[in-house]
């Protein structure tokens, strides 16, 4: 058996939890979902509250999904106050571990790597899990489950499939363990990182659990999923040689900025080229407070879903005069791109940017000729504005086209992740002081 011992915590329901925690309200007892009914009864509900989630409703459903005979609190999307409550709970466990050993997989799930503190702490692994399932609550109300294992992966499977079945909501693996009691478990999607695409796969070659995988010809496997099927292979046998250290310490080979939204209705070709052009300057602003620059920008549109025309999207690259992260050339070469590719009798639903191969702007190479004055002066502007977006928030400045009715910089300013940021101002209050170990 290894000597590595990691957890992964996960906050159950955790926009959910976060609401009911704001109100005085039980989480695990509340029945509480996390959506904007401003959107129509066909928008989905971002989280569901574990009570009504035993009651059958499942997470991400949409509003009309959820059975009319249930009553429920509706909580219209905060996504500040859960950031805050994810700030919060990443400082509980700098109380206890170095932040070296913490990997942060999302907004409610961490990696920890225990191996060193157990002797320190005098605790098992699952005692110290338990401990800190315990502070999570007491000091944040939230209710929280942890997965234990001796790699990554095997910790994220006791997360995911073992802990529900615990009582106190930790799951234990080992290699041993993970063979004998999850080998023939279905269905194959869920385990992390097989979606319904690979479950079909494997099924057509005859694989329907990760025993048979395990056992199975490695040549058959490589066949059907070239490289990738060495991952798969180990992580039918439990193994995940990968630690926090590697994952911290990795750099893509190519880096890119991306920018994309899904537009509220149907737009027309003329109000999705007003959007069109928000997105290019809020790419060049993001790309110029990175301090990268790019001479290659895509653009991919996706269409209005219509029964007689199925056209899902069409996209294109422009190539930039040169490495820039002006605005003006920016903006530029994606209307000409978008003249170019986007069909003018659809409407248009999703738009989607990218700033690709990027590098950092002070590594250019250094020109044969003197520096655009005009883009100098831009890019001086560029600064300019991050800095009063900064101190007065990002509608401080806007620009005329910003006003339209088919404008969607302002509302999206005041999101995050696409969602409503702020409610009326609540924060998150620890429960009490912290305690000694």
């Amino acid at each position: 058996m290894s000597d590595k011992v990691y957890l992964i915590i996960d906050m159950k329901s955790f926009y959910a939890s976060c609401e009911c925690v704001m109100r005085g309200l039980d989480p695990m007892t509340t029945d509480l979902v996390v959506a904007d009914e401003a959107r129509g009864r066909g928008t989905i509900c971002l989280a569901v509250s574990p009570s009504l989630k035993a009651k059958g409703v499942r997470n991400r459903c949409r509003l009309f999904e959820i059975p009319a005979g249930y009553r429920y609190i509706t909580a219209v999307p905060r996504m500040e106050l859960y950031l805050n409550y994810a700030a919060e709970v990443y400082s509980l466990y700098l109380d206890y571990f170095c932040k070296d050993d913490i990997f942060v997989y999302s907004v409610d799930e961490a990696f920890i790597d225990i191996t060193g503190y157990r002797m320190a702490y005098r605790m098992t692994p699952h005692q110290l899990a338990k401990f800190l399932l315990q502070e999570i609550r007491r000091r944040l109300g939230l209710p929280a489950t942890c997965g234990i294992g001796t790699n990554l992966y095997l910790a994220k499977i006791a997360l995911d499939i073992t802990a529900k079945h615990s009582p106190d909501r930790i799951g234990f693996l080992d290699e041993a363990r993970f063979q004998k009691t999850l080998w023939h478990h279905q269905p194959l999607t869920d385990f992390w990182r097989i979606g319904p695409g690979i479950a079909r796969r494997l099924h057509r070659l005859g694989l329907r659990d990760l025993g048979a995988v395990a056992h199975a010809p490695f040549a058959l496997i490589r066949r059907e999923f070239g490289i990738d099927a060495c991952l798969l292979y180990d992580h039918a046998w439990g193994r995940e040689p990968t630690t926090i250290a590697q994952i911290k310490a990795y750099a893509p080979a190519i880096r890119s900025v991306s920018a994309g939204q899904v537009l509220p209705r149907d737009y027309t070709y003329a109000e999705a080229r007003i959007v069109l052009v928000e997105m290019a300057d809020q790419l060049a602003l993001d790309m110029t407070k990175r301090q990268v620059v790019s001479q290659s920008i895509s653009l991919s549109i996706g269409y209005s879903r219509h029964s007689d025309q199925q056209v899902p999207y069409t996209d294109g690259t422009a190539h930039l005069p040169e490495k820039t992260n002006a605005s003006s050339l920016i903006t530029a070469g994606l209307l000409a791109l978008f003249e170019r590719t986007a069909l003018r009798e659809r409407t248009i639903r999703r738009i989607l940017l990218c700033a690709e191969h990027t590098e950092r702007s002070d590594l250019q190479e250094l020109s044969l000729f003197a520096p655009d004055e005009r883009l100098h002066r831009e890019h001086t502007r560029q600064l300019a504005l991050l800095r009063i977006q900064a101190k007065h928030g990002k509608n401080a400045l806007l620009r005329g086209t910003d006003l339209l009715s088919a404008g969607t910089r302002r509302e999206r300013n005041e999101q995050i992740g696409g969602h409503k940021a702020h409610g009326n101002g609540e924060t998150v209050q620890p429960r009490q002081d912290l305690p000694a170990l």
